[in-house]
């Protein structure tokens, strides 16, 4: 310890030399630099050199510059060029000559980014193919790091080809072709579909040079759609419509082919300029109607499975690719119309009767109402004249009620014979559509096949009986239930109805009689054909008083005949008095006019 205090401090000894490494004296230093200066290269701060890899690990990269030291360039700023490798030139920025440890800084990353604008512009400018490391993910495409910039890639421009999965991408690396630049917000895309486009394109020419119709080609399912499934042929695309994958009916496309499948198909048509190729899957089988059984006819039952309904009918497989079509008609007897969904429903399997087979049009009718005796063959045994059956009410019309006996036996029952008293404007006062109603057979009309049906005769005529009642002149209460303006209705004992016009309608006190009135009635008319009874009210009285008129009349008659009697006899004595009754009141009159006058 004694030792060390009596050591003296180096008066000129230099700090900031030890601190940084430096231990030679100025003039060894110098003589080293100017060594250093005429053997290695001069590089500056903040500048882009080129550098040679002299060596790599999974970390890091060595970089010489020819500088008095190596660089180390992080090995994730390569990350966009997997295939570097040692003797690669390689641009580099210096970030500082050296560190605390004498370590040359350099970064790859900021060397590319400094010229990358540059670089990217003369890529677009010369159409020049590069290179580029796919980032991630982001709407629409990818993030691209090209040149240290991040570029955009749309997901239509990875390959020709629809991508399904664009994750598979993610930290791969590319060639690309700079295909759009915007210059104000730098932006930048690029495309790898454009670099394969023109091999493909020269590849579309020669297959579409030796397309023909007819032709047989291998291809592979690229897309499919509601409407149809689209083929790769090698770079040029065909479709085959959803019409031209099965002789049956398809409900989609995927019943049928898979993405990615490889399927032979056949050329059926193409444009002038071969672009859009009709394909088909189909034609590469026999029709089915070729292999239908030969001895297959009218009047033969088939099965088969209700592929697609309408109103008018429904379509029947019965084997795939050959349809017939049952018409709603042909579904029931019945006449009534009905839809087909009444009847069946797609998928049901049902038995049918051919009834029309046209193999050259490649057309079939069925019918199932044929699997049923035809009701109107029988008819007159089953339901003959006078026969009384129950009946549903189907429908109305204006004159009279169609009902249904059984299913495809329809009638009529008139208006006019629903009831016997009755006046019924319309079927709806009388009965409702799905009401049940009796009715008895009048007439058969095979060839229309209706029948003509009465609901009144199913009791006996009461009007016979009406007729012995309701004679003319005879009374009989009534009430008024109906004022018309011709006249009103007047309900009559036993459910009968009849009629009186306004004139017979006036009281004995000269007013009009109205409606819910309960009044005495004669008969002035009775007609048993027309069911019409004519009735009046003023009528009795007026009828009353012509008779005691006519009595009164009777009584001055014989008055008047005593009279004559005394006259002569006063003639005779020759005391007759000449003034009459009828003198009295005319010289009267007359006497009145002449004070009238004064």
């Amino acid at each position: 310890m004694e030792n060390l205090k009596n050591i003296a401090p180096i008066e000129d000894f230099n700090w900031d030399s030890y601190e940084k490494g430096d231990t030679y004296s100025d003039v060894s230093k110098e003589d080293l630099v100017k060594t250093y200066d005429e053997t290695l290269s001069t590089v500056k701060d903040k500048e882009v050199v080129m550098g040679t890899v002299t060596a790599l690990n999974k970390r890091e990269v060595v970089v010489n510059i020819g500088f008095k030291s190596d660089g180390v360039v992080p090995m994730s700023e390569f990350r966009y060029n997997p295939e570097l490798k040692v003797g690669d030139e390689v641009e580099v920025y210096i970030e500082s000559q050296e560190d605390k440890k004498g370590q040359l800084i350099l970064s790859h990353k900021k060397a590319r980014a400094t010229r990358s604008w540059d670089r990217v512009n003369e890529a677009l400018e010369k159409d020049e193919i590069i290179k580029g490391f796919i980032k991630c993910r982001t709407k629409g495409g990818m993030i691209v790091d090209v040149f240290g910039i991040e570029a955009f890639l749309p997901g239509s421009q990875i390959d020709v080809k629809p991508i399904r999965d664009y994750d598979v991408f993610v930290g791969k690396t590319m060639e690309f072709k700079i295909v759009k630049i915007n210059q104000e917000f730098k932006n930048v895309v690029v495309s790898h579909k454009a670099l394969i486009e023109a091999e493909l394109e020269q590849q579309k020419k020669e297959i579409i040079s030796k397309l023909e119709k007819g032709q047989v080609l291998e291809g592979t399912v690229k897309n499919i759609t509601s409407y149809g499934v689209f083929i790769d042929l090698g770079g040029v695309d065909g479709l085959i419509h959803i019409t031209d994958l099965s002789w049956g009916r398809v409900s989609h496309p995927e019943e049928i082919v898979q993405l990615d499948q490889k399927i032979n198909v056949v050329i059926l048509d193409f444009d002038d300029e071969k672009k859009r190729i009709a394909l088909g899957l189909k034609q590469l089988t026999p029709h089915p109607w070729d292999a239908l059984d030969p001895n297959m006819k009218v009047g033969d039952k088939v099965k088969g499975k209700v592929v697609v309904m309408a109103d008018y009918g429904a379509f029947i497989e019965i084997a795939p690719g050959v349809e017939g079509l049952i018409h709603v008609s042909e579904m029931s007897w019945t006449q009534h119309l009905r839809s087909a969904q009444d009847f069946m429903k797609v998928g049901d399997e049902i038995e049918a009767v051919i009834l029309t087979l046209d193999r050259e049009e490649r057309k079939m009718s069925l019918g199932i109402k044929q699997l049923k005796t035809d009701p109107w063959e029988d008819i007159e045994t089953r339901y003959p004249v006078s026969s009384r059956h129950m009946a549903k009410v189907r429908n109305f019309t204006n004159f009279g009620v169609f009902v249904e006996i059984e299913e495809g036996v329809d009638g009529l029952i008139h208006i006019s014979d629903l009831s016997w008293t009755k006046k019924i404007k319309h079927p709806s006062e009388f009965t409702q559509i799905g009401a049940d109603i009796e009715v008895q057979v009048l007439e058969i009309d095979k060839e229309n096949r209706r029948l003509s049906l009465g609901h009144k005769q199913l009791e006996e005529n009461p009007w016979d009986v009406f007729e012995t009642i309701f004679t003319v002149g005879s009374i009989h209460e009534g009430m008024i239930i109906e004022a018309l303006d011709k006249g009103a209705v007047i309900a009559l004992p036993y459910g009968v109805e009849g009629f009186a016009t306004p004139k017979h309608l006036v009281k004995e006190d000269g007013s009009q009689a109205g409606v819910d009135e309960k009044l005495d009635f004669k008969v002035i008319e009775f007609n048993k054909e027309a069911k019409r009874i004519i009735l009046s009210h003023s009528r009795i009285f007026e009828d009353e008083q012509k008779a005691a008129k006519k009595e009164a009349a009777g009584e001055k008659k014989s008055s008047t005949k005593r009279s004559k009697k005394d006259e002569e006899t006063a003639i005779v004595s020759g005391s007759v008095e000449k003034t009459t009754l009828g003198d009295i009141e005319e010289l009267a009159a007359l006497k009145e006019k002449l004070e009238g006058n004064k």
